[in-house]
Order: C-alpha cells, then sequence, then structure tokens
C-alpha cells in the first residue's frame, strides 16, 4: 500500500488531540497529519502546531461536514498517496486499531473500509445506540448495501473514492451522505469491528437537528 493522510476534524479538543497525534506518530504509512481545525475557541489549534501536524483552520464552526471536505480538498492537491484515513479527535477511536484497516483494504481490495462498533454489553449511551441502530438500517434499505453503522467516523477512503464523491453536507448528516454517493457509483465498502469507547465526553451532536438533517439526506435524490 502507498502512503496515506490521516485526516483530523477537531473542534474544542485540546484535552485529547495531543495525546491521539502523539499515538499517530507510531504509524510510518501515514505520510502526514492534517488537523481541521473547525472554528475551535480553545488551543486545538496551537496543540495541532506543536505536535508537527498541519493545520488548516476554520474561522467559524462550519460542522463535520465541513471539516471533512477541507481535508478531502487538501488531499487532492497531493500526489502519491492511496487512501486516507478520518479519525475523531476525542479518542473514541483507538489508532491502534489502523493496521486491521490498512490489512482489510489491501486484502480485499476495498475503496472504503468502515469500522463498526459493538452496541449492545458497551458504554455506548442509549439514545446513541438507538440512533445509530435505526440509521444503518436506513441506510443499508436505502444502499442495498448491509450497513453495520453508518454513524462511524472512523473510515479509510481510497483516493479513486475522493475523486468522485464530494460531500455538500455540513454536519455529521455528511457522512451518511458520503456512504449513499459512494453506493450509487458502485465502491466497494468493508466493515471491520473496532472498540466501542465512551468516557462522558462532551458531544456536540444536537440530536433533534441531526436527525432532521439526517432524513433529509438520505430522501435526497444524488
Amino acid at each position: 500500500m502507498d502512503s496515506i493522510l490521516a485526516i483530523v476534524p477537531a473542534f474544542n479538543a485540546e484535552s485529547t488531540l495531543g495525546e491521539l497525534l502523539t499515538r499517530l506518530r507510531q504509524y510510518p504509512e501515514l505520510q502526514e497529519v492534517v488537523v481541521i481545525n473547525d472554528g475551535s475557541t480553545d488551543a486545538t489549534g496551537e496543540i495541532a502546531k506543536q505536535s508537527g501536524a498541519l493545520l488548516l483552520e476554520h474561522t467559524r464552526n462550519k460542522g463535520k461536514g465541513a471539516a471533512l471536505q477541507t481535508g478531502f480538498d487538501y488531499a487532492l492537491t497531493r500526489s502519491g498517496w492511496d487512501a486516507v484515513v478520518t479519525i475523531d479527535a476525542d479518542l473514541q477511536h483507538m489508532p491502534e486499531e489502523l493496521p486491521k484497516f490498512f490489512r482489510t483494504r489491501r486484502e480485499t481490495g476495498a475503496d472504503i473500509v468502515i469500522g463498526y462498533r459493538g452496541r449492545l454489553g458497551t458504554r455506548m449511551p442509549l439514545p446513541r445506540m438507538a440512533s445509530n441502530t435505526l440509521t444503518s438500517m436506513l441506510v443499508s434499505a436505502r444502499t442495498g448495501l448491509k450497513i453495520k453503522d453508518s454513524q462511524c467516523g472512523y473510515r479509510l477512503i481510497g483516493s479513486e473514492v475522493l475523486e468522485v464523491v464530494r460531500l455538500e453536507s455540513e454536519g455529521y448528516e455528511a457522512e451518511t451522505e458520503f456512504l449513499l454517493k459512494a453506493a450509487r457509483n458502485g465502491f466497494r465498502v468493508e466493515f471491520i469491528p473496532i472498540m466501542t469507547i465512551y468516557n462522558n465526553e462532551r458531544s456536540f451532536m444536537t440530536h433533534w437537528e441531526t436527525t432532521k438533517r439526517f432524513i433529509q439526506v438520505l430522501m435526497k435524490e444524488y
């Protein structure tokens, strides 16, 4: 596998970002780590710079989808990379599971590899568990694929996908939009199990607004 870019959307992540970037540095496959500081009001940007990551900044908070697309746009200006990895800044994803993503891409030829989190018997909050189960079922029905976790942001995405799929949504619903567009274009998606980590972190997801936007994305024709 060629080089990989890590894309980290970050909003007010000063308490976790430094540790995440330190743990990402142990993987030589990562050609570059890009942090998109999405209008944070804390030290997120400074921590990214001190950690040696490339920092891209939004002057105001635009949303996770907008941050991801900023990272994707940057990747498309670079050369010599095979895929990007998207990973959240809040340590809900373990960097140590990256080799599973690399191996699955290499062994299956998948265009997209997505982590899926266990639900029952984990610390996933009940509202998030219900939302994740329902949205995954609806996206499965819409795409004709078995979508095990439509909301997980821990993904490996091949360069061939980013050349075709562009996000329009700016919020958390963008990850669903990405799946819908990827399925429409016939890209192969594989899911791999990952740890379910919740440690009472502050969530920036507004559930009712996110649900409304999810429904709008699901009903839209792409």
